[in-house]
């Protein structure tokens, strides 16, 4: 078979590119033989196994998209349907109450349909929602009708909650504070204790049904805190106020001395004053505040025996101030301590229109007491009215009681602010005469005179009465104390 081209058919055998006979041409042709020098490789079992499971793996991973996706749609739809609320309806979270709770909560309640909906909804709000993780709050909530589960989720999440107030008004004691959060029946919990007296801000606080009461004391004390702080960082340096504690304290007596703003800075200045010329404040409240303490209200008028009984509050008794504060006093009493006016005024008493008439010496406030003493004879015959408050003495409405005058002290160092009579004026007083000041003008050289104590009967308790000349501190006690008696 010379010049002929061969090749290997599929049995290996060669042929010449022509055939021989028609039965060599049907037959197949057969591929080459693999060359010489290459071992035959089977494929590896591993790589087979492997790709087997990574192509199971891919599948089921197509196949959970696709239900997980089907879920999704239907969790989504149901999640943005409206809801089966027919009309608008409060609900009441508690608090602790985690998620599911409060899913069990709404599906009981009929807002929503379906628990695991609301709860898978919140769950992928918060992985595939843009705004930041959404947690649901404690509280009372109005939800609108066919409010969806969305509409629910973002309005207990946001704390959209109906709102309560209390208001707490100025001059009550920690005590009477707690008393009366304690009635407040949209809020919940025990008072671990109650706290000092004048660390509480009277204001009026919002909160949510549910919301402790702790939690608005708590509040109450950094409000506090705060905004003396504040005024104690701004205040004039010739104020006679060694630390803050006394500030709060002077603050309260100024609190219960008088409810109208506008006299406020007047009634600081006035004891003030008394304090750099070393006089004794002589104010009520301190008595009262002495004998009953926290619980505020004295349920009846101040006694001879009151004024003369010295406790630790009565700066009828004591120089300077008491050792803490005798109430909570306001925003307002708290300014004006560190604004006091720019007076000389020592004493104040009722003018009979709601206020107050100031005075820089005694002549001029025993004429303001005759005035007033005046107004008072005109209503005599109307009955007395036991609601009526101490002249010296503007309350707070409804927390203040009433105050009876009493007749003056011996101790002249025992006569300031408050209207006073010996017994030859209320003798007169009794038969309707002009009673004459038992003191002239204050004077360095004209001493004091003595007075027998007489009782005070009903006709009169109420109605302010001359004072004497204050009892100027010995020449060793001034040195003694500073501009200011102030307590350690």
């Amino acid at each position: 078979m010379s010049n002929r081209k061969k090749r290997a058919d599929q049995t290996g055998r060669t042929r010449t590119v022509g055939a021989r006979s028609p039965a060599e041409r049907l037959e197949p042709g057969r591929a080459p033989a693999r060359p010489r020098g290459l071992q035959a490789r089977e494929p590896s079992r591993v790589v087979s196994g492997f790709v087997r499971v990574v192509s199971t793996l891919m599948t089921m991973v197509l196949v959970g998209m696709i239900v997980l996706s089907g879920i999704g749609l239907a969790v989504y739809h149901q999640y943005e349907s409206p809801g089966p609320l027919d009309s608008a309806r409060r609900i009441v979270i508690p608090q602790g109450e985690g998620r599911i709770a409060i899913a069990e909560r709404l599906e009981r309640e009929g807002i929503i349909t379906n628990r695991w909906t609301f709860v898978g909804g919140v769950l992928m709000q918060n992985l595939f929602g843009n705004k930041k993780r959404q947690e649901l709050k404690a509280g009372e909530y109005e939800l609108a009708q066919g409010a969806s589960m969305r509409q629910v989720m973002e309005t207990l999440s946001q704390g959209k909650s109906i709102l309560y107030k209390v208001t707490i008004p100025e001059g009550l004691t920690s005590q009477q504070i707690i008393e009366r959060l304690k009635s407040e029946a949209s809020l919940s919990g025990e008072i671990a204790a109650v706290p000092a007296e004048g660390t509480l801000l009277p204001d009026t606080y919002l909160f949510s049904k549910g919301t402790s009461r702790q939690e608005i004391v708590d509040r109450m004390q950094a409000d506090m805190r705060t905004f003396v702080n504040d005024l104690w960082e701004k205040r004039s340096p010739d104020l006679p106020l060694r630390s803050l504690d006394d500030a709060v304290t002077f603050a309260s007596i100024v609190e219960k001395e008088t409810g109208q703003a506008d006299e406020r800075n007047r009634v600081a200045a006035v004891f003030y004053n008394r304090l750099k010329k070393g006089m004794r404040l002589q104010s009520d409240p301190t008595i009262i505040y002495g004998i009953v303490g926290g619980a505020g209200s004295l349920g009846r008028g101040i006694t001879r025996a009151d004024i003369d009984t010295k406790t630790a509050y009565n700066t009828y008794q004591i120089n300077g101030l008491p050792p803490g504060p005798i109430a909570n006093p306001g925003k307002q009493s708290l300014t004006a301590t560190f604004t006091p006016a720019k007076t000389n005024d020592l004493y104040f008493v009722a003018d009979g229109t709601g206020g107050h008439a100031f005075s820089e010496t005694l002549k001029d406030h025993n004429s303001a007491v005759q005035k007033w003493r005046e107004s008072e004879r005109q209503t005599k015959t109307k009955p007395l009215n036991t609601d009526d408050p101490n002249p010296d003495v503007t309350p707070i409405p409804s927390e203040r009681t009433v105050n009876v005058t009493p007749e003056p002290v011996d101790d002249p160092a025992a006569q300031g602010a408050g209207a006073k009579l010996d017994a030859k004026s209320a003798a007169k007083a009794d038969t309707g005469s002009k009673a004459q000041p038992s003191a002239k003008e204050p004077s360095a050289k004209e001493p004091s005179a003595k007075t027998t104590p007489t009782t005070i009967n009903a006709s009169t308790a109420s109605i302010p009465l001359p004072v004497r000349k204050p009892k100027k501190p010995q020449p060793q006690a001034s040195q003694q104390a500073a501009p200011a008696a102030l307590p350690q």
